[in-house]
């Protein structure tokens, strides 16, 4: 143990040095970083986490969708939504990202601010980058810890998940310092404490990520037997993501797709020029769902189509 912490002591010093020369302010590293001390249970989190087998079999979407897609996490969107209907509207008005898209990511993040985790994260993060297995991510996120309380943002509040994610939304630092807002005028990002800071940081980081004003982030469809599936696979490999991606079809216009008797199953429509791609989440015969560039947004938020399906069919539940 005494080895480790002096490793882990040495580290920290290494990492000062490099803040330092990115601009962190010396008062900053000497109150920090000697309060810091390695946290052998964020390693054991770490290491538990399910590698993924890249080809093993993609489960079903249903039952997902019917654990994150309840009536409790509905009927919480539902009640959030009416409390926040006026920071909400001001927000859309202002970004174009609707107030049930908001609440949907709130709703899936941390059940509307129910838990947002008690891991002190620059003690976590500055773990797992002496750890090593990914320094590379938890350095730079360390580094932007520093950075946030060079700032002005109190070290002990900065409290999150134990891999980095932080407050109301799940910011990580480095996501925090480009795109968290002061949504309440106080001249504060609380991502922690205020919900008015939390809804204007989730818009605006859909805002940079791309977000289009007024197109619906996707439908649900009916597509017929005879579709060729086959002539419009997707042909093209994201270079993010790539097996999230490679279930999605060709992009298409709404127009096309009707043309090869994709029809919109209930509520919502597309315009016939909107772009939009198919994704089948349960295979043939199942519900299927065309989707828009704003569904892409989402995944930018969290690369899963589970993810981005289900904060979707949320907002929508919020919004009926």
């Amino acid at each position: 143990m005494a080895q480790e912490n002096s490793g882990f002591d040495n580290y920290m010093q290494e990492v000062g040095r490099k803040a330092l020369q990115e601009g962190v302010s010396q008062r900053t590293l000497n109150t920090v970083l000697p309060s810091l001390t390695h946290n052998p249970r964020v390693i054991q989190l770490d290491q538990s986490q399910p590698g993924g087998e890249p080809n093993s079999a993609i489960p079903p979407f249903a039952p997902y969708k019917s654990r994150h897609v309840d009536a409790a996490r509905i009927n919480g969107g539902k009640s959030k939504y009416r409390q926040l209907n006026a920071t909400l509207t001001e927000v859309e008005r202002e970004t174009g990202v609707p107030g049930p898209i908001i609440m949907a990511i709130y709703g899936h993040e941390t059940n509307y601010g129910g838990y947002t985790g008690d891991f002190d994260i620059p003690r976590s993060l500055a773990t797992l980058a002496y750890e090593g297995r990914r320094r590379a991510l938890f350095e730079a996120e360390f580094m932007a810890v520093l950075k946030m309380i060079d700032r002005g943002v109190p070290q002990s509040a900065m409290k999150g998940s134990w891999a980095g994610a932080m407050g109301k939304p799940q910011f990580l630092p480095s996501v925090y310092l480009r795109l968290a807002k002061d949504g309440s005028g106080d001249g504060y990002a609380d991502i922690w404490n205020s919900e008015a800071d939390a809804v204007a940081s989730i818009a605006n980081y859909f805002v940079h990520a791309g977000w289009r004003r007024g197109e619906p982030w996707g439908i649900a469809v009916r597509v017929p037997s005879s579709l060729n599936r086959e002539a419009v696979k997707n042909r093209t490999q994201a270079v993010r993501c790539p097996r999230v991606h490679e279930r999605h079809s060709q992009w298409k216009t709404m127009a096309e797709w009707r043309a090869l008797g994709v029809t919109p199953s209930a509520g919502h429509q597309l315009r016939d020029d909107v772009l939009a791609t198919l994704l089948e989440p349960d295979g043939p015969n199942q519900t299927a769902y065309l989707l828009t560039g704003n569904y892409r947004v989402i995944l930018d938020y969290n690369c899963s189509n589970f993810y981005g399906l289900s904060v979707g069919l949320l907002a929508d539940e919020i919004r009926s």
